[in-house]
């Protein structure tokens, strides 16, 4: 038996779970959350929404002319596609995306399964979070995504980590050496990936580093 095909079999279910998850939260937002703000500093929920499935919808010389336009620049392009689709498709359009493609092979540039995985959940709890929806990840799909993290994503995404210890609370998992942070595995996962989080989720002497005031 294959075990790193297994592994990868693994991630793909874990994938097509977590759209399928995902799109019916979304399905099942009242109209005014549409508009709430996300995690993702400047964009609402519907613009969070139309991100996850770009990479879906755009094939790779479309996104090659896109990142022309932007100069080069992911961010720039990113922003101003999320900002184009959350305006032109519906709420309903913006669900089935995802679930459409819920066995989509994309995953980021240059990444992997379990990154793409960690694409779909982090941006998922960006929506749920301050939506306090109170979606608990399935652990499974957690621990992928958790095994992912390390000092280089972690300044990819600009989460600054230097001195402190991320520790699990309802999980055995931790990450990093210095002043101990604690909270849920998957509150830890957005502190990981450059998120701020709202006061009160995690506990330690460096919490207020990573919440708002």
């Amino acid at each position: 038996m294959d075990s790193g095909k297994d592994t990868t079999a693994a991630v793909k279910a874990a994938i097509a779970a977590e759209r399928r998850d995902l799109a019916d939260l979304l399905d099942a937002l009242p109209s005014a959350a549409w508009d709430a703000p996300s995690l993702c500093a400047g964009w609402r929920v519907r613009e969070v929404a139309a991100h996850m499935s770009m990479g879906f919808r755009y094939p790779f010389g479309r996104q090659a002319r896109e990142l022309l336009k932007a100069r080069g620049n992911l961010h720039r392009m990113t922003d101003r596609l999320a900002r184009h689709d959350a305006a032109t498709a519906s709420p309903r359009q913006l669900a089935a995306f995802l679930r459409d493609n819920a066995d989509h092979p994309w995953k980021p540039p240059f990444g992997t399964p379990a990154l793409a995985l960690g694409h779909d959940v982090v941006h998922g709890l960006d929506i749920a979070l301050p939506l306090d929806l109170r979606r608990r990840v399935p652990e499974d799909r957690l621990r992928i995504v958790l095994d992912t993290v390390s000092p280089r994503s972690a300044k990819f995404f600009g989460a600054a980590l230097s001195g402190v210890a991320l520790h699990a609370d309802d999980l055995d998992w931790s990450f990093g050496s210095g002043t101990p942070l604690y909270g849920a595995a998957q509150d830890l996962l957005l502190v990981a990936f450059g998120r701020t989080l709202p006061a009160g989720r995690l506990q330690g002497e460096a919490s207020g580093r990573f919440t708002a005031a």
